[in-house]
């Protein structure tokens, strides 16, 4: 499976941006799909996950309102949608996929490159 994230980039405080992570491959539908972030100077963190069915979301508490995670499988995409973003959303963002596991350990069986998000106030 092959990741590629995408849709990072410079917002102001209390915008938005919509990210995108693209999969390879026939198997995306069997896989559990999860973002999570890094912020300079500090530890990747779990965000949001979505079941392979998309039946299920989590989110960590810091974004529970304010973001949401879809998923096609007929496209093999998940989406991460980020309203009202915050200075403290800026890192690198990054999607994954397991087959099976906690949604937020992130030893994930492949990860996308990352993507940029830039919040200024």
């Amino acid at each position: 499976v092959q990741l590629q994230a995408s849709g990072g980039g410079l917002v102001q405080v209390g915008g938005s941006l919509r990210l995108s992570c693209a999969s390879s491959g026939r198997t995306f539908s069997l896989y559990h799909m999860g973002w999570f972030r890094q912020a300079p100077g500090k530890e990747r963190e779990f965000v949001a996950a979505i079941s392979w069915s998309g039946t299920s979301t989590y989110y960590t508490d810091s974004v529970k309102g304010r973001f949401t995670i879809s998923r096609d499988n007929a496209l093999n995409t998940v989406s991460l949608q980020m309203n009202s973003l915050k200075p403290e959303d800026t890192a690198v963002y990054y999607c994954a996929a397991r087959r099976s596991g906690s949604y937020q350990d992130p030893r994930y069986d492949y990860w996308g490159q990352g993507t940029l998000v830039t919040v200024s106030s």
